[in-house]
């Protein structure tokens, strides 16, 4: 297990020093604003550690057609950043302290278009705790990070990433480092990579921080199986395919919440 402060803060909040996090993704305004609130709410009662809120993209290079059609939708209905962070407000708001913290996926491109200044200082209104940019790199952070201030921001490693990339993931990252499973864009796959216990292994050499792996994980035994060797499981299509029905997703998340406590027992 990757080691914890005494007190965590920002997304650390959502990673517990005995088990692994459940990192749930849920769409930004999908199928409709009410609709995505209720379901983060679900999400939530439902025994999600952390949720991973994804900001609705015309150019969605990481996801696939999951998640990418989700964005389509919300696009269409007017969803872009500003409404994702007012919509993260309510939710965070609404569950004071309960809350699990919140961090939002969003491209670069959004946040160039809003002024990373004013995109920083709406999240830490809104109480986000952190941010997952896939199309930022460390090298090309340095102005993002440079506003961000209290505001985990989370990079990505991948099975291809050279120890060179994960030794500069390791020290840019705040709250995670999320490690992609497979090469890809995200959806849900049958079977989990082989070696991913290593590539965990070598993720953690490079960083203090918890290992959040995430990318095609489908179903409670995947979750579990993930969990027995990294300390966050992420699953984001298989949720947002449900999302249209918030009692849906409430109940898909407490199967993966027991797995995920029940992984180490």
């Amino acid at each position: 297990m990757a080691s914890r402060s005494a007190v965590p803060r920002g997304l650390g909040r959502g990673f517990p020093p005995d088990r692994a996090a459940l990192v749930v993704y849920l769409m930004a305004g999908y199928p409709d604003r009410a609709t995505s609130l209720a379901s983060l709410h679900a999400a939530a009662r439902a025994g999600a550690d952390v949720i991973e809120l994804g900001v609705p993209y015309g150019d969605p290079l990481a996801d696939g057609p999951v998640i990418a059609e989700a964005a389509r939708v919300a696009r269409g209905a007017g969803f872009g950043l500003a409404e994702s962070i007012d919509l993260a407000a309510e939710f965070i708001a609404a569950g004071g302290s309960d809350a699990p913290p919140v961090a939002l996926m969003t491209y670069l491109n959004p946040l160039m278009r809003t002024g990373l200044p004013r995109a920083s200082e709406a999240m830490r209104k809104a109480g986000i705790a952190g941010v997952i940019v896939p199309d930022m790199p460390p090298e090309a952070a340095r102005p993002w990070l440079a506003v961000a201030l209290d505001i985990d921001t989370v990079f990505l490693v991948a099975p291809t990433s050279p120890a060179e990339r994960l030794a500069a993931v390791g020290v840019a990252s705040a709250g995670f480092v999320y490690c992609v499973s497979t090469t890809g864009v995200t959806g849900e796959r049958a079977e989990l990579p082989a070696g991913l216990g290593a590539l965990v292994q070598q993720v953690r050499a490079h960083t203090p921080l918890p290992v959040a792996v995430g990318f095609g994980i489908s179903e409670p035994a995947q979750a579990a199986a993930v969990a027995r060797v990294a300390d966050g499981v992420v699953v984001g299509s298989a949720v947002v395919r449900r999302q249209a029905d918030p009692a849906a997703v409430g109940e898909f998340v407490d199967s993966l919440a027991v797995a995920v406590r029940d992984a180490r027992s």
